[in-house]
C-alpha cells in the first residue's frame, strides 16, 4: 500500500506550524501561470468532456438522475448523477467507517493530503466546474474553487491532526503513596470518530465552504456523505470522485466518502441529517434551513455558516479616492454574491473628514456612486468583475429592491461577449434613512444600501444593531481617529464581527486568508462555527481512555 503519510509529512508539519504562526503561508499556488503550460487547455477539455455525460463515482446507485444544475453563463451542462437514497449511503458509510475510524491519525492525514494534492493538479478543471455552476468569473473560480479552498482544507486537516496528537500515545502513570508502594497503571488513549458526517453544500462557493468540514471530518476518522446544493453539484462531485480513488488506493472502502444528490421537489437533506447514525453536520447556505438545523438536529454536532448583513462605516480618511476604489471592487466582485460582501455603507449626514476638510455628505455619496459606475462602465471589464448572477431569486431581489426607495444607480444588464447566455447585472444602489428597516435584512446579490446616519456614533450603533439582529461576518471601517477606531472595535467585539480598517489597496474585506484569518466568529446569527479553529475540529472525534494495571 502507498505510504501517503510519509509522502506528505513535511507539508503536514509545516501546516501545523502555520496554524500557530498566523502569518502568510500558502501551500497551493494561486496564479494559473504557476502551473504547467498545458494545464489550462487540459482542464478546459476535461470539463467539456463531462458535459452531457453520466457522472460515475463507482458507489452503489440505481441509475442516473436529471438535476436542476445549470450554468449562469448559459452553457448546457446536461450532466446526470448517480441516484441513491438516504438508507443506502448511511449503511455504506457506517460500514466503511469501522476500518477508517480505527486507523491512525497519521495515515488518515496522509490520505487527506494526497486527495488535496490530486485536486490541486486538476485546479483548472475545478475552475471551470465552479465557474459554470456558480457564475463566478474564471479567475475567481480558479482561485477560490481551487488553491484557496485547498488551503482551507489543509488548515482543517492540520488542526484536526494536532488535536488528535495532543495526548501521548501511552504512558505509565504512578501516584506516590508515601511509605507504601506507588499506585501504578499503564494508560493509553484511542481516538474514535464521532459518527457519520454530512456536508450540505452551498450554491456559490461549494469547495471553499465545503472543504473545511469534509476534510476535518475525514481526518478525525468519520465517513462523509456529501450532499451538494441541488443547483451546484459538479464541483463537489469531482471532490467525491477523487477522494474515493485515493481512499481505495490506501486500502480502505471508498464509501468513506459518498455523494448524495437531490433535486427541487425531492429534497433529502432533512431525512439525511435526522438519521441517528449522523454525528456531524456541516452547512453553508440560507438562514432559514440553517436555523432549522440548529433547532432540530440535537443528536449531532451542527456547524453552520448562514447569511449576514455586512457593513461599512465611513468616518474619515486621508483621501477618498482610495476608499472609493477599494469599495467599488469589494462591493461588486461576483455581483455581491459572497457572504463577506458589504451591503450597507453608513455615512454621517455631517459629512466625512478628509484631512482638515469636511467633505459634505452629498459629495461623498456622489463620489462613491461614480466610482462604481466608472468601474462597471465598460461592459467587457464589468463582465469580468461581476461574473454572472446565480438564481432567479437573486434577480427578483435586484428588481424589487428599489421599489419606493431613492435609487442612485439602477441595475442594468451587461453583455458578456464570450458567453451570450450569461445573466450579468450591475448593482442597484439605494439611499435610505437610518430609521429605515430595509437595510437590516440581507439582500444577497448586487444590492447596495447607502445609509444616511446622524453621526459616526450613530453609524456604529446602527451597524451593531444590524449584526446582532441579522448576523454579520465582516465590517469595514474608515477612520483616521484612534478613539473612533477603538469604538468600532468595541462594537465589533460586542456584535461578534471581524472588522478591517482603512483598506485602500489590493486587499479587500471579502477576502480571508487561510492559516491567518478566521472566517465567521460563531458569535452572531451569521453562523455558529468558525473556519477554522480548534473548536471546529475537536468534537469530530471522541477519546477513549484505556487503563491496564501492569
Amino acid at each position: 500500500m502507498p505510504d501517503f503519510y510519509s509522502d506528505h509529512k513535511e507539508l503536514l508539519d509545516r501546516a501545523v506550524i502555520a496554524t500557530g504562526e498566523r502569518t502568510y503561508w500558502s501551500a497551493y499556488p494561486e496564479h494559473p501561470k504557476a502551473y504547467a503550460a498545458e494545464a489550462g487547455a487540459q482542464g478546459e477539455a476535461a470539463f467539456n468532456e463531462l458535459l452531457g455525460t453520466e457522472f460515475a463515482t463507482d458507489q452503489a446507485h440505481d441509475g442516473y438522475m436529471d438535476v436542476a444544475e445549470s450554468s449562469p453563463f448559459g452553457v448546457d451542462l446536461a450532466i446526470t448523477y448517480p441516484r441513491t437514497d438516504v438508507a443506502t449511503v448511511i449503511e455504506a458509510a457506517t460500514s466503511a467507517m469501522k476500518d477508517w475510524g480505527r486507523t491512525s491519525a497519521d495515515e488518515r492525514a496522509g490520505v487527506c493530503l494526497e486527495i488535496l494534492d490530486r485536486l490541486s493538479a486538476s485546479s483548472f478543471l475545478m475552475g471551470h466546474a465552479v465557474m459554470h455552476t456558480t457564475g463566478q468569473a474564471f479567475f475567481m473560480a480558479f482561485q477560490a474553487g481551487g488553491p484557496h479552498a485547498l488551503d482551507r482544507a489543509l488548515e482543517a486537516v492540520a488542526y484536526a491532526y494536532a488535536e488528535q496528537k495532543r495526548l501521548p500515545e501511552d504512558l505509565r502513570w504512578e501516584k506516590p503513596q508515601g511509605s507504601r508502594p506507588p499506585l501504578v497503571i499503564d494508560k493509553r488513549w484511542i481516538v474514535r470518530p464521532r459518527g457519520v458526517a454530512v456536508t450540505i453544500g452551498v450554491s456559490t462557493f461549494p469547495t471553499w465552504n465545503g472543504y473545511p468540514g469534509i476534510f476535518a471530518s475525514l481526518a478525525c476518522g468519520n465517513a462523509v456523505i456529501v450532499k451538494p446544493h441541488p443547483e451546484t453539484i459538479l464541483p463537489l462531485a469531482l471532490v467525491v470522485r477523487t477522494a474515493r480513488e485515493v481512499i481505495a488506493e490506501a486500502g480502505f472502502s471508498p464509501d468513506v466518502v459518498q455523494l448524495l444528490v437531490d433535486a427541487p421537489g425531492n429534497l433529502v437533506a432533512k431525512d439525511l441529517v435526522m438519521s441517528p447514525e449522523v454525528g456531524i453536520v456541516d452547512y453553508t447556505g440560507g438562514t432559514g434551513f440553517g436555523n432549522w438545523l440548529e433547532d432540530n438536529v440535537h443528536h449531532a454536532d451542527v456547524y453552520t455558516e448562514k447569511a449576514g448583513v455586512n457593513s461599512v462605516i465611513v468616518d474619515s480618511a486621508p483621501d477618498l479616492a482610495g476608499v472609493f476604489k477599494n469599495l467599488s471592487v469589494s462591493m461588486t466582485m461576483y455581483s455581491g454574491q459572497m457572504c463577506t460582501t458589504p451591503q450597507n455603507v453608513f455615512i454621517p449626514q455631517t459629512g466625512v473628514a478628509v484631512g482638515d476638510d469636511m467633505v459634505p455628505y452629498d459629495d461623498v455619496v456622489s463620489g462613491f456612486v461614480s466610482a462604481i459606475d466608472g468601474l462597471l462602465g465598460d461592459d467587457a471589464r464589468a463582465a469580468g468583475i461581476l461574473g454572472a448572477v446565480k438564481g432567479e431569486a437573486t434577480l427578483l431581489r435586484v428588481d424589487e429592491a428599489g421599489a419606493g426607495a431613492t435609487v442612485l444607480s439602477s441595475s442594468r444588464s451587461i453583455d458578456n461577449p464570450d458567453f451570450p447566455g450569461a445573466v450579468v447585472r450591475t448593482p442597484t444602489i439605494i439611499e435610505v434613512d437610518a430609521d429605515s428597516d430595509v437595510y437590516n435584512h440581507e439582500m444577497f446579490g448586487p444590492v447596495i444600501y447607502i445609509v444616511r446616519t446622524r453621526s459616526t456614533e450613530d453609524s456604529i450603533e446602527r451597524a451593531k444593531s444590524a449584526a446582532l439582529r441579522s448576523g454579520a461576518i465582516t465590517w469595514l471601517a474608515y477612520t483616521a481617529d484612534e478613539s473612533t477606531m477603538n469604538e468600532v472595535i468595541d462594537a465589533a467585539i460586542e456584535a461578534g464581527v471581524s472588522v478591517a480598517f482603512n483598506l485602500t489597496g489590493g486587499l479587500f474585506v471579502n477576502q480571508s486568508a487561510a492559516f491567518s484569518d478566521f472566517h465567521v466568529t460563531g458569535a452572531n446569527g451569521a453562523g455558529n462555527a468558525s473556519l477554522t479553529d480548534p473548536a471546529f475540529v475537536a468534537r469530530r472525534f471522541i477519546t477513549i481512555g484505556i487503563r491496564i494495571e501492569p
